[in-house]
């Protein structure tokens, strides 16, 4: 399994449920019409522990884990390479401009290492 991780700021301005609201209702329609090849494609939302969740998530750099999961290397590699070089779709980029703040847009790969835990 191959896996790209996309960090990813709200824009100024943008409470936490509107921006939530965006991604699910529309953004990642968008991901979905453009994900041949993608296994998962997964949204994990940050929660700070403790205090009013949209003061809280100020003070980091995302609001969003992304993930895009792939069997095929080959299709990983592509798509890990137009990634790099900001070669995205032009309607996913105009909708990103509604929806993240890009100058804080941060794609990695990951290489995953699990510990093998007694059971509880």
């Amino acid at each position: 399994m191959f896996k790209i991780l996309i960090f990813l700021k709200r824009r100024p301005g943008m409470t936490t449920a509107a921006f939530r609201e965006y991604y699910e209702g529309v953004h990642s329609k968008l991901g979905e019409k453009y994900s041949t090849g993608v296994k998962r494609y997964l949204r994990r939302y940050v929660e700070p522990l403790g205090g009013d969740l949209d003061s809280q998530a100020e003070a980091l750099d995302f609001d969003v884990v992304t993930e895009l999961w792939f069997d095929d290397r080959a299709v990983f590699e592509q798509v890990v390479k137009y990634a790099a070089r900001g070669r995205l779709p032009a309607e996913v980029i105009e909708d990103e401009a509604r929806l993240f703040d890009r100058s804080k847009s941060r794609y990695v790969t990951v290489v995953e290492h699990e510990s093998a835990l007694p059971p509880a």
